[in-house]
């Protein structure tokens, strides 16, 4: 009796194995959606943010050229004591494009630098996705044959342990 297994519920093992399934789909789903997030975000941090930030510098100077023009006016002008508010615009337009200019730049440096900065990261995604296609779809794989190995055994078992009882 010593060498005999006691198996109470197969169903245990079932409900893992659909239950790993299920985590394995989720989970590629999830990694699948890092990986379009990476991409998307170096496609717009190459692409969209240069373009915008170029074109607000653009915008930007031409207030600032617009704001230095209406100073140069309130100056010569006989009407107006002192420019103050033309000067406030000036400062504002000023302040304005060299934001702009600085976003610009950080833009570039971040486009530059994104891949050294997210390669790690994206080699453990990818140690993972490995893990997941290769390790536990094995493992689902063995988790089946497992099932059938034990079927097997309990029909054994029964059928031996059938005779015994119809005596």
């Amino acid at each position: 009796m010593a060498d005999q297994a006691r198996i109470s519920n197969l169903d245990a093992i079932e409900a893992f194995r659909s239950a790993l399934i299920v985590f394995i789909s989720k989970t590629r789903q999830s990694l699948e959606m890092a990986q379009d997030a990476v991409k998307k975000t170096r496609a717009w941090l190459q692409t969209e943010q240069p373009a915008f930030w170029s074109a607000q510098i653009k915008q930007r100077q031409k207030r600032l050229d617009q704001a230095n023009a209406e100073l140069m006016s309130a100056r010569m002008s006989e009407f107006v004591e002192t420019p103050s508010v033309q000067q406030m615009a000036v400062r504002k337009a000023k302040a304005a494009l060299e934001e702009a200019q600085a976003k610009l730049e950080r833009t570039k440096a971040w486009a530059r630098d994104y891949d050294r900065a997210v390669a790690p990261l994206s080699r453990k995604l990818d140690a993972l996705r490995d893990y997941i296609e290769n390790d536990l779809t094995l493992a689902t794989a063995h988790l089946v044959e497992i099932q059938k190995i034990l079927d097997a055994y309990n029909e054994t078992r029964i059928a031996e342990v059938s005779p015994d009882t119809a005596s």
